[in-house]
């Protein structure tokens, strides 16, 4: 291969790298915007008031997703390193993390929860809140599950990783989201009005 051809290569990898950062962030611009209108119905229909709640489970829950974004990065920062052995295990245990946080919430706080999606205002809410991040959750468990195979065949290196990037990105994008329902729905306002 010519030096020419090479430069030509580099600037063609570059460019399709910038590409597909900015798909991703135009993704998750799009994503906020679903996110945020859940925010503000939350704020437009219940107000000061908020639904009951298991608060401690509503804190584990929390706990688990934010602790999942540690091994997320870890799983990241040891691919770039070429550690496959560590990006196996941050991985599988970023995806173990996040099957916790779906049986919390999906598993327990609904089964918990003193309403049903349909019992008014408060339910909808709720229900539609958590079950649009659960699914993103989801989504993210298998996204992750993708990465965790092609990482085990050896397909990424420090080099080239673009997959993986990806992915912790969509995790702490989620995790990111949690931060604010988290408080939207367990801390903020008085249960009941």
């Amino acid at each position: 291969m010519s030096t020419h051809t090479a430069v030509l290569t580099a600037k063609e990898a570059a460019r399709k790298m910038t590409t597909r950062r900015l798909g991703l962030w135009l993704f998750f611009l799009s994503d906020g915007f679903v996110f945020g209108g859940l925010l503000v119905t939350r704020f437009y229909l219940l107000g000061q008031a908020r639904p009951h709640l298991e608060q401690f489970l509503g804190l584990i829950v929390t706990a688990v997703l934010l602790v999942s974004s540690f091994f997320m990065n870890r799983a990241e920062v040891s691919i770039a390193h070429n550690d496959r052995k560590s990006f196996v295990r941050n991985t599988v245990i970023t995806m173990l993390l996040g099957i916790v946080f779906l049986v919390g919430v999906v598993g327990f706080e609904w089964q918990l929860a003193p309403f049903g999606p349909a019992d008014g205002t408060e339910g909808a809410v709720f229900y539609m809140m958590t079950g649009m991040h659960a699914f993103h959750v989801l989504t993210g468990v298998i996204f992750l599950g993708f990465i965790l195979r092609n990482g085990m065949r050896g397909h990424y290196s420090a080099e080239n990783h673009w997959a993986v990037e990806a992915a912790a990105n969509y995790w702490h994008f989620v995790d990111l989201v949690w931060i604010f329902f988290y408080p939207a729905l367990y801390l903020i306002g008085t249960v009941g009005g």
